[in-house]
């Protein structure tokens, strides 16, 4: 076959709208083209039909309903109707609905045809409209086809699913399809199916096939179907009105179950592959597993040629159910071995066991089971991979006596890579809720109280550390508890529920606990989005006042509204006589509810922050002019504003003093709750223009062109990232660029919950020919290229087990992107040489590193082209085996700054050409400062000289091993942050934020003085705001630090104060015994101890709570220091 024609002239636009020729396409997007070639087909070939589609979305299926709203336009044309649903069954009974279109005499068309999409979950609770519907039957111009979503392996979903075995149960046949293109393929027979047979059909996606992204054939009359010669009912299969249970059973199962195997055999859906008259060994596959059988046996070194060669042939299936027996056992009647490859519950083993049972002819079967030794071969949990497949098939092949040197060969390689998959897991980006998430506030507790957990986002706060576990299927939230509540100690909980949720079928749960009378407090987030699959409006305009009314008439005792002040809140629309808080009262009123007997419930209200960003940009939602500023020399590093925000645009901000916080003004969302972070170092800025990083100027020398590499078969790239900062992009740009260079491209988004801030993989086959493409999902030891956007998840164990030493190259991002993890872990690093070491481990010197975001930042303004950098960077060390032009081509198609990510490309580039051009040129000011000498100068600001000498007198005994610890730990004491510091310390604010801020600023500080503050809600001193008036007052506090200490001190009768100067004292006395005492056995204890005051971080009662537990580790190293041994952990080393 010939190089194909390149995509000169080619839109991304034209999707669905090209009826000719090559159309690059998602699985996604071809699930909504099916609909498109069939209203095409059937104009072209006379019925006057129409289309309905209706469903509710889920992972794999997330994006069918935003696929379909785009082209709303191309739908009225084609005159299909499209209905997102309330929940799945919902959709599947309106489905059904239009197949009586055809039975009424009021009819304006002569058949709708159906498409209903879903994800495996939504199929389990259609079970008994499918029943019905299936039973009903479908009409003649009509037909039905469902698109089911499953998750083998549970990537994005709270259990594993297989939804297969419930269609059977239905009497619904199942297509199988391997790959995009063959999802629209089966589409269209399913539609031609459904219409002979009068059944409905189920075509089954997965993430390997719906999540990826390849080159279809655009022609929707491509393929012609026949009828079978079959010996039709009287009144024929299709759907009547007027039908008893036990006739439409029989028809079921005497017609049209036959029929639907009989179109299978007619239309040759499944069929041999390779293997010629004589061969002994036949596998067998569909879908999914069918690409991973072709890519196994090429692992072997088996093509069509070898597999003739050694008597093999193959079967593929395309309708797992009903199977199509006859050609079963006319291709497998002189095999000697059949090998049935297939993952989860066995569904094509069952019946070719049955297909040969009368006739066996000795023919043996493997599949779950080794046929003689009972040996499980092919597991029925998780999923199947192509590694795994190719080592069982070899054993099988050497134990039929075909093990040939390529088949050992291969085997031995596959042996190495499964060994050297063995890297350990030293980080992990783990999703977690946005900057501004309302989630952050909502799932927030009372001390003593427990929670569950819900479906959507809410799954995640399950590793937060919220007291929030374990959780049910969508729409039954809270009725477990009806269930656990009569046998438990525990009188109350909390049950979180979404809006999506609550108008999918929550509202029945909430029913079913006020029906049984339990204690429980329903929490409802209305967030005005379905935010984990895209942002999706809930169906019907749900409101928030909609959701209280109806609460009210259910008989919720007691409701009350909490909201977040910057949200519009009309409460005449809402039913009189309510409680209404904002959400700073949120734990008060949680607490009055947790005393609440029966049914209450919090109705939260605030706007999902991901859809808050959105609809700013298009000018659809305020956007207050106000932002937050952490003054970096007020800050203590105590991580309260993370915890108590959980908020991931609080990020590090390395300094001299330790790691402070700072906040990421260009992922912030203006949540504001990081202000409750009990510091006074917060001060929020309005007016004036936030100064975007300006561009240094810049020219890219000449670059020279890289080698690029050559493609045997398929040449595999994985691209690593964190969700939501385009890393999908960067696939979609390289399959693109493929397709104008003349190859092939397959390309699968391994995101799920990754969406969320999490790890993302973007797996991508590059091939000469399309047709070289089997499996995309790229397996164990199979990289050749890795294209690392973020250095945590590449150095991921998952990541490192596809990459082999010497095959493999990488460029990584080494920039610190933080983890969730920093929100609750005070002390969290990325542990990046680590993480580095363990690349280096595996890569050796095909590796490269380089900050791509600050050079993002320094050269183009925005650290946003990060991942374009490392494409270009990738391209420049031959790892990318596409031409330049084509790639250029691919950025400019994909329409989104173009100008900007052509340069962001070239400047990777450049970074890899010639790194000394474009490192970041070291400051010519001076050395790291002396950390004794600084700190010295700081102590005679923070009071005097004499202070500094105190200092430097104890600092000057510490030996040389101990002294810079002593230094650290000593002035952490002395330079405590009292009133008269902190006044000192935000003398600077106004000129700081001026160097980060163009124009007149307006701000406000928060903070709680202890002279000047209540108590809270929480127990807390209660933050204040004060305006720029209380930095002139700083200013005369400042210059009375004289005051510090001494009798006339105001504030240093404050029990902090107190517990401030003691723990001084007893530094004091605890060095004494230390330096009088250290051994070099005991030099380690002494380290410790010197340095943990710097554990002793924060203000008021998040310092307290520091001093307790430095306080506890206190005792445990003077007693190890005393007895003169070594710790445990030290002896051992």
């Amino acid at each position: 076959m010939g190089q194909m024609p390149l995509l000169d002239a080619y839109q991304l636009s034209e999707r669905y709208s090209r009826e000719r020729g090559r159309v690059f396409l998602t699985g996604t997007q071809a699930i909504v083209r099916i609909a498109l070639d069939q209203a095409r087909r059937d104009r072209a070939s006379g019925p006057n039909t129409a289309g309905f589609i209706s469903g509710y979305r889920g992972s794999p299926l997330g994006g069918v309903d935003l696929e379909l709203w785009k082209i709303g336009a191309l739908l009225k044309d084609s005159r299909i109707e499209f209905l997102p649903a309330v929940n799945e069954d919902l959709a599947a009974t309106a489905v059904l609905g239009s197949q009586q279109v055809e039975t009424q005499n009021d009819r304006e068309v002569d058949g709708v045809f159906g498409l209903w999409y879903g994800k495996g979950p939504g199929v389990d609770r259609s079970g008994d409209v499918m029943r019905h519907a299936n039973m009903a039957g479908t009409s003649r111009h009509g037909g039905v086809v469902m698109a089911m979503g499953d998750d083998h392996t549970g990537e994005s979903s709270s259990v594993l699913h297989q939804s297969d075995w419930a269609m059977i149960d239905r009497y619904i046949p199942v297509l199988s399809p391997a790959g995009v293109q063959e999802i629209l393929d089966y589409g269209l027979y399913a539609f031609a199916l459904s219409r002979f047979a009068g059944v409905w059909t189920g075509l089954k996606t997965m993430k390997d096939t719906v999540e990826a992204t390849s080159v279809v054939n655009g022609d929707p009359f491509r393929l012609s179907f026949v009828a079978p010669d079959f010996q039709m009912p009287e009144g024929g299969l299709n759907i009547r009105l007027h039908d008893t249970p036990v006739a439409s059973e029989a028809r079921m199962i005497d017609y049209k179950r036959w029929a639907a195997e009989a179109f299978s055999r007619a239309n040759k859906i499944d069929h041999k592959v390779w293997g010629k008259p004589g061969a002994k060994i036949g596998f067998v596959a569909a879908g999914k597993n069918w690409l991973d059988l072709v890519h196994a046996l090429s692992l072997l070194g088996i093509d069509e040629a070898e597999a003739e060669r050694l008597g093999l042939s193959t079967y593929k299936v395309g309708q797992t159910w009903p199977l199509d027996m006859k050609s079963f056992q006319e291709w497998s009647e002189n095999l000697e071995l059949i090998v049935c490859v297939e993952e989860k519950r066995k569904l094509i083993e069952v019946q070719l066991k049955e297909a040969i049972f009368d006739n066996r002819h000795g023919r043996r079967v493997h599949g779950w089971k080794h046929d003689r030794t009972g040996a499980e071969l092919f597991p029925t949990r998780y999923a199947l991979d192509p590694v795994m497949i190719a080592q069982k098939i070899g054993e099988i092949l050497i134990e039929e006596g075909r093990g040939t040197d390529h088949i050992k060969a291969g085997l031995s390689r596959l042996a190495e890579v499964r060994r050297a998959d063995n890297a350990p897991e030293i980080a992990t980006r783990t999703p977690w809720f946005c900057s501004g998430c309302p989630h952050n506030s909502s799932t927030r507790l009372p001390e003593g109280s427990r929670a569950y957990a819900g479906i959507g986002c809410h799954y995640m706060v399950q590793w937060m550390d919220r007291e929030t576990t374990g959780f049910t299927h969508m729409g039954g939230e809270g009725v477990n508890w009806v269930g656990e509540a009569p046998f438990s100690k525990t009188k109350h909980v909390f049950q979180n529920l979404g809006d999506g949720t609550y108008n999918h079928s929550g509202s029945l749960a909430i029913r079913a606990a006020i029906a049984a009378g339990t204690t429980i407090t329903y929490k409802i987030l209305f967030n005005d989005a379905v935010a984990m699959t895209g942002g999706q409006p809930n169906e019907g305009g749900l409101t928030a006042p909609q959701i209280a009314e109806e609460l009210v008439a259910m008989g919720v005792k007691s409701l009350v509204v909490v909201y977040d002040e910057k949200e519009d809140i009309d409460r005449k629309q809402f039913p009189a006589g309510l409680r209404f808080e904002e959400r700073a009262e949120l734990m008060a009123v949680q607490r009055d509810l947790a005393q609440t007997e029966g049914v209450s419930a919090i109705l939260y209200i605030q706007t999902c922050a991901a859809e808050k960003r959105r609809r700013r940009k298009k000018g659809q939602f305020p956007d207050p002019d106000r932002r937050v500023w952490i003054n970096p020399d007020v800050c203590e590093g105590c991580g309260d504003c993370g915890i108590q925000s959980n908020c991931v645009s609080i990020v590090p901000l390395d300094t001299e003093l330790g790691r402070k916080r700072q906040i990421d003004q260009s992922s912030c969302n203006k949540d504001f709750s990081c202000l409750k972070g009990f510091c006074p170092s917060f001060v929020t800025v309005e007016g004036g223009k936030l100064r975007k990083p300006k561009a240094e100027a810049f020219e890219i020398p000449d670059l020279p062109s890289p080698a690029l590499p050559a493609i045997t078969g398929t040449h595999n790239v994985v691209i690593t990232g964190v969700g939501g900062t385009g890393v999908v992009t960067i696939g979609a740009v390289l399959a693109q660029a493929a397709h104008i260079d003349g190859k092939g491209a397959g390309m699968m988004e391994m995101a799920g919950l990754a969406q969320k801030g999490g790890a993302v993989h973007i797996h991508l086959r590059l091939a000469n020919r399309p047709e070289d493409i089997s499996a995309i999902r790229v397996a164990v030891g199979e990289a050749d290229c890795i294209i690392g956007g973020d250095l945590v998840v590449t150095a991921g164990a998952k990541t490192i087990g596809l990459m082999t030493t010497n095959r493999t190259g990488a460029v990584v991002n080494d920039h610190e992107i933080i983890t969730g993890d920093f929100t609750r872990l005070r002390d969290f690093r990325v542990p990046s040489d680590q993480l580095k070491v363990s690349l280096q481990a595996r890569l050796r010197d095909r590796v490269a590193f380089f900050d791509a975001n600050d050079l993002a930042l320094r050269l183009l303004g925005d650290s946003i082209y990060s991942n374009m950098l490392v494409l270009g960077a990738a391209w420049q060390q031959g790892l990318i085996p596409l031409s330049l032009d084509a790639i250029m081509q691919a950025i400019e198609l994909n329409g989104a700054k173009v100008a900007e990510n052509q340069r962001a490309f070239q400047i990777g580039r450049w970074a890899m050409a010639f790194p000394d051009q474009t490192r970041k040129p070291a400051p010519v000011t001076q050395l790291p400062p002396d950390p004794v000498a600084y700190r010295e100068a700081r102590l005679v600001g923070y009071q005097n000289k004499r202070l500094a000498k105190r200092f430097r007198k104890l600092v000057d005994a510490a030996p040389a091993p101990l002294r810079e610890s002593v230094a650290r730990g000593y002035y952490k004491l002395l330079a405590y942050k009292d009133e008269y510091e902190v006044a000192r310390l935000h003398l600077s604010t106004a000129e700081q934020v001026a160097l980060q801020w163009d124009g007149d600023t307006k701000l406000t500080l928060h903070m709680a003085p202890p002279m000047l503050s209540k108590a809270g809600a929480d127990g807390r001193p209660k933050k204040q705001e004060y305006g720029e008036w209380m930095l002139r007052s700083f200013k005369l506090l400042a210059r009375l630090k004289f005051l510090r200490g001494t009798p006339f001190d105001p504030f240093g009768y404050a029990a902090e104060r107190r517990r401030e100067r003691a723990a001084i004292r007893e530094y004091e006395a605890d060095m004494r015994e230390v330096l009088a005492n250290v051994t070099d056995a005991t030099m380690p204890v002494a380290l410790e101890l010197a340095e943990l005051p710097l554990t002793v971080r924060g203000f008021g009662p998040v310092k307290a709570q520091a001093e307790a537990a430095a306080a506890a580790r206190r005792s445990e190293l003077l007693s190890q220091l005393r007895s003169g041994q070594a710790p445990l952990q030290q002896a051992a080393e």
